[in-house]
């Protein structure tokens, strides 16, 4: 793929950075399709074995673990990675302004975690507002995204803005499912998003910041841009694999519930016939 042509100023503070982004989009993605595809399946039975008040602790434990990743991210991004980078201006110059860029994306979407705890423990408040904080959050993360690409070479510019549309477009979709109601679709479509970001952020890993310390590809080279084009299609139809998967997967495990309640109904009635027989023969 030839020698890098330009500096990129990777460090392997930069590859754990993106892979830990990464990994809380995978988590996060998985969290929610899980979520909304428990939901659907359970409205589509006719007797349902799961209350509402299960799914309301399910939304608060994803709150909780949004804002300890997003605390995690900001904790990261300020004070581990490199070193300590606080305060912001110092010397007559900005310190590591990109660095605080990744904690305002997290900050952002801690809130998310924090809407969800009090949108499910506070009765006052109306569950929609997770959607709007959620669409906010995105919304903040394309606009950083678009302003963190300044000076740096052809690709790594390529592979920040595609994290900037799928995070507008992401936060395009929570936004309509604001508007609308229980649109497993869109909830899908979302959570498609959300993987598919997490594994770009593994690609940039890889290709921008490579743990060896040294890249082997040509940020200057069109080829490389075009093949790294064709890798965000791939990742896309892997987000949708996975997708399919967990929707089986979740699917397989409710009917097994259902089959074993199911029989243990079936076990109590016959003992209850029993009983019912031994009384009128006594």
């Amino acid at each position: 793929m030839g020698e890098l042509k330009a500096d990129t100023a990777g460090t392997i503070g930069d590859f754990s950075g993106h892979l830990f982004a990464g990994s809380f989009c995978f988590i996060f993605g998985l969290s929610e399709s899980t979520k909304c595809i428990l939901k659907y399946l359970c409205k589509k039975q006719k007797k349902t074995y799961y209350s509402k008040t299960l799914f309301y602790k399910l939304e608060i434990l994803e709150g909780i673990l949004i804002f300890i990743l997003a605390l995690t991210g900001i904790c990261g991004s300020l004070l581990f990675t490199g070193g300590s980078h606080l305060p912001l201006y110092e010397g007559n110059h900005w310190n590591k302004l990109k660095d605080w860029h990744h904690s305002t994306v997290y900050l952002f979407i801690g809130l998310v975690g924090v809407a969800n705890i009090l949108c499910f423990t506070v009765s006052s408040l109306p569950v929609s507002l997770t959607k709007l904080m959620m669409s906010n959050a995105f919304f903040v993360e394309a606009f950083i995204f678009y302003n963190h690409t300044y000076g740096r070479v052809m690709v790594d510019m390529f592979m920040h803005n595609l994290v900037g549309l799928v995070s507008f477009v992401t936060g395009l979709v929570a936004f309509i499912e604001l508007l609308t109601e229980n649109n497993i679709l869109l909830e899908l479509l979302r959570s498609n998003l959300i993987l598919l970001q997490g594994s770009w952020f593994f690609q940039i890993a890889y290709v921008l910041f490579p743990p060896e310390g040294k890249t082997t590809w040509d940020l200057m080279d069109h080829d490389t841009k075009m093949f790294l084009s064709m890798c965000f299609c791939w990742y896309c139809v892997l987000a949708y694999i996975i997708i399919g998967v967990n929707y089986a997967f979740v699917a397989w495990l409710m009917k097994l519930r259902m089959r074993r309640l199911c029989s243990s109904e079936v076990g109590l009635l016959q003992s209850n016939e029993y009983e019912q027989e031994l009384e009128e023969e006594i």
